[in-house]
């Protein structure tokens, strides 16, 4: 297949076939006597992955990670559990904070129409008493 092909089926852009080769996601296809670069079927699936992956919140590095565990054997498998455990306890940590910040915002929006001594803002009181007021 070819690089346009390729790109095409999976869903993504030239330049990005060419940036997961250079970060080491895809190996670098053979190439005709032309030039043209000729990719197997299975790289679509690569492809397809990769984008999946990175949909559901790993990074290219997990990616990479678990590209390479695929290959591993039986470890593999344990090692790739692992990886996504840990992303699952990540995603968990992340809504936890998504769903504070929802509950402020909604205590915020309940009381926006209040004078502003009436309004009950724990996001804003968190910003503002935080240090250099960037609640960080």
């Amino acid at each position: 297949m070819k690089t346009g092909q390729v790109a095409a089926d999976a869903g993504v852009n030239v330049q990005t076939l060419r940036y997961y080769e250079r970060r080491g996601l895809l190996r670098e296809p053979p190439r005709r006597h032309s030039g043209y670069r000729t990719y197997s079927t299975e790289t679509v699936a690569v492809v397809r992955f990769i984008k999946r992956a990175q949909a559901v919140g790993f990074t290219l590095c997990e990616i990479e990670t678990m590209l390479h565990l695929a290959g591993g054997g039986p470890t593999g498998g344990q090692a790739v559990k692992k990886l996504a455990q840990e992303k699952l306890r990540d995603l968990e940590s992340r809504m936890e904070s998504l769903r504070a910040m929802d509950d402020s915002l909604l205590k915020l929006v309940d009381t926006c129409d209040r004078p502003a001594r009436d309004r009950d803002c724990p996001l804003i009181k968190g910003l503002s008493s935080a240090p250099n007021g960037t609640g960080i």
